[in-house]
């Protein structure tokens, strides 16, 4: 079988192509795409070659991870499944492109464990869920954040799961103040107009490796700062500011299937919204402008790619 994808055959070099399909298994699903997300961080580093080297990685690549179709075939072992809305982190079904992502494809094909069934309610915001995962995960593995260093989706989504919990409102740091709308339930501010030295639980979700030092000088005694973005390079700071502070540093890895059903029960009871998120959407067609746009407008939070009239 075969099916059109993005592939990215090199830095900033994107084709929408027809790639083959390996043979789908007795346990594997067959998924037609209607919405795939693009992401802000780790597809920049692939559009602009930067990413780090990662097992998988390489050109040409189908990108994507954050995807929602529906299936409509599926292996002898879940033929029952035909017809569910379903989430996708990613895919690793192509015979001459890389798919360590892969979800941004017209079909994928994924083995049945990873399809989680969703409502057909929530249309393209679902493909949030992978980011909300990563936030979760985040908390899950400690203390919630008092302060969130970025303002993007994740930074959102961290200071919506927070305030879901019931646990105190956290403070969110952003340079850029056209990012400071879309608050809800907690406040959004300039660094240079918080004087506060004794936060307790710091997340950074920017990326900045150069400000490290500068919210290490924000913690308070015994403070911990958590590093749940994604860093292209080295990150150093001066020694002396974290030892007078005995500084924790944890370092917030990639969700786990656990975090992505949680998020999943969190939207259904309607303790997590994912509403105003998305502020692009473009057609599959327009994807050679999409990508760039995504990655260099400071107005755009997500971009999704629309695949449904797609032929």
């Amino acid at each position: 079988m075969e099916t059109s994808a993005i592939i990215l055959e090199g830095p900033g070099k994107l084709a929408i192509k027809d790639v083959a399909l390996c043979a789908m298994e007795p346990s594997d699903v067959l998924i037609e795409i209607q919405y795939s997300g693009i992401s802000a961080g780790t597809e920049k580093l692939l559009w602009n070659g930067t990413m780090p080297s990662f097992p998988g990685m390489g050109y040409p690549l189908v990108p994507g991870y954050e995807s929602v179709g529906i299936i409509i075939d599926a292996g002898a072992d879940n033929k029952e499944r035909i017809g569910e809305w379903v989430f996708v982190p990613g895919a690793n079904c192509y015979v001459d492109a890389r798919g360590l992502f892969g979800g941004s494809s017209r079909h994928v094909i994924v083995n049945s464990a990873r399809a989680l069934l969703i409502s057909n309610q929530l249309g393209e915001e679902a493909i949030l869920f992978a980011l909300a995962a990563t936030a979760l995960h985040a908390i899950n593995g400690g203390t919630a954040p008092d302060l969130i260093i970025g303002h993007g989706v994740l930074g959102r989504l961290l200071a919506r799961i927070t305030v879901a919990a019931g646990l105190p409102a956290p403070i969110v740091w952003d340079t850029n103040k056209a990012r400071h709308k879309g608050t809800s339930g907690y406040t959004v501010m300039c660094p240079e107009d918080d004087d506060r030295h004794d936060y307790q639980h710091i997340y950074d979700v920017s990326g900045n490796t150069d400000a490290i030092e500068s919210f290490i000088s924000r913690l308070a005694k015994n403070g911990e700062l958590v590093l749940a973005g994604f860093y292209d390079k080295p990150i150093s700071f001066a020694f002396p500011p974290a030892f007078q502070r005995e500084v924790k540093l944890r370092i917030a890895a990639e969700w786990q299937p656990s975090d992505l059903v949680m998020v999943n029960h969190m939207v259904e009871r309607g303790a997590l919204n994912l509403s105003g998120l998305i502020t692009h959407v473009e057609p599959v067609n327009n994807a050679h402008s999409a990508y760039p746009e995504a990655f260099d407008n400071s107005e755009c939070l997500k971009m999704v790619l629309d695949w449904r009239d797609y032929q």
